[in-house]
């Protein structure tokens, strides 16, 4: 199943690890380790973060996509369902609409 994974970094330890010149390396490997189908960085409520999307196949995948982040960095990690508009039309809305209208 394709997830939106959202991860916030606070100030620390993310300012002592850009200082001494680690922090990219980390976010490479972990980018390496997880995989994401596409990853940005950018702000996010005024601190750094990422979007990644990522696939997983049950429950059981959060911990190997999300534990490199809290222990890294004490990140938050964020997981939200992402569907293609093809996924969106196999849901079958019209049905849905009359089942529950």
């Amino acid at each position: 199943m394709r997830m939106i994974m959202q991860v916030q970094f606070p100030i620390e330890p993310f300012n002592t690890l850009v200082k001494n010149g680690t922090a990219g390396a980390k976010i490479k490997q972990i980018l390496e380790a997880i995989k994401p189908e596409h990853a940005w960085f950018g702000e996010r409520d005024g601190k750094r973060g990422g979007l990644f999307i990522v696939n997983i196949d049950g429950p059981s995948d959060v911990p190997r996509l999300a534990e490199p982040w809290f222990l890294t960095f004490n990140a938050e990690v964020e997981f939200r369902v992402a569907m293609t508009p093809e996924d969106l039309g196999r849901a079958d809305l019209d049905s849905q609409g009359k089942k529950w209208a």
